[in-house]
């Protein structure tokens, strides 16, 4: 017989769980008024596994290009992703209050009432996605390289990126999910209602990322799926993230927008048709050639 209750530890147990982003400090050192934040590390963590992924497959798959390449292409890559994502959210999140404020869509400070550093308020993974494609076609134009090709060759190593920027997103206790009495619920330090959330942000981590990037590394070579991989990462991302959107809270300024749709999930509609419509273009652009 045992006589040992393990209902206090199993209680003690879910309120650790439940306070978790409680006990998670954003921020890993601050001097005076300068502070580095885990979410600006998880940006340099998730470029930098992607730009060594790619390289790993330059190596081991004899692929003829050079390291000054990559690095340059990766250098367009990331401002034209750090602008569009900006872009994205003065555009699609908040664009009322941009026009009204127009410095603060570059530059990250107030005027009103005296000068205030306010950081960046906002980034969009649709503007960074759609910004990081046009400025990497831009350079391989340049250069003369074959977009599909070396789309081919970034592409599956993006995803597994994308979850850490996600994590940078729980340490950071925002964009956390909806209401829930589940188990898995959290308490969020910055939600005024102080109620269990879904831990969204986790959720999309897995999803987002190490799901679609496993998916993507296993039939990167498969030639039924050649110069698909980037129409298939954006057919991919939109479908995991348009469902996990039913348990992210939507913008507090901007609610649902069409019935039960976040403004996400109107964006990832979009992004999985162009994915689609990509597809077929490719297709029978290398059918004729």
């Amino acid at each position: 017989m045992n006589f040992i209750d393990t209902s206090y530890t199993k209680i003690e147990e879910n309120t650790m769980w439940q306070n978790l982003p409680s006990h998670i400090d954003p921020v890993i050192i601050s001097i005076g008024s300068f502070s580095i934040h885990y979410y600006g590390l998880m940006y340099i963590v998730a470029i930098s596994l992607s730009y060594f992924l790619t390289h790993y497959r330059i190596k081991h798959e004899n692929l003829s290009y050079n390291k000054e390449d990559i690095e340059s292409l990766y250098v367009w890559g990331v401002i034209g992703m750090l602008l569009g994502a900006r872009l994205g959210y003065v555009l699609f999140y908040d664009f009322t209050y941009f026009m009204t404020h127009p410095l603060q869509i570059l530059l990250p400070f107030k005027f009103e009432g005296g000068f205030t550093f306010t950081g960046f308020r906002g980034m969009s993974y649709h503007g960074g996605a759609l910004g990081a494609a046009l400025s990497a076609y831009l350079y391989i134009r340049r250069h003369k390289f074959d977009f599909f090709e070396l789309a081919d060759l970034v592409t599956p190593t993006l995803a597994i990126g994308y979850t850490f920027g996600r994590i940078g997103n729980f340490i950071n206790g925002e964009l956390y999910g909806r209401v829930t009495d589940s188990a898995i619920g959290m308490y969020f330090p910055r939600d005024g209602s102080k109620s269990l959330r879904h831990p969204s942000q986790l959720y999309e981590a897995f999803f987002e990322g190490i799901v679609l990037f496993t998916i993507l590394w296993l039939i990167k070579k498969n030639k039924h799926f050649k110069y698909m991989m980037l129409p298939l990462y954006f057919i991919g991302y939109g479908f995991f993230r348009f469902f996990i959107e039913f348990f992210r809270e939507p913008d507090a300024h901007l609610g649902f927008i069409a019935g039960p749709f976040s403004m996400g999930q109107i964006l990832c509609i979009l992004m999985m048709i162009g994915g689609l419509l990509f597809a077929l273009i490719i297709k029978k652009f290398y059918k004729k050639s």
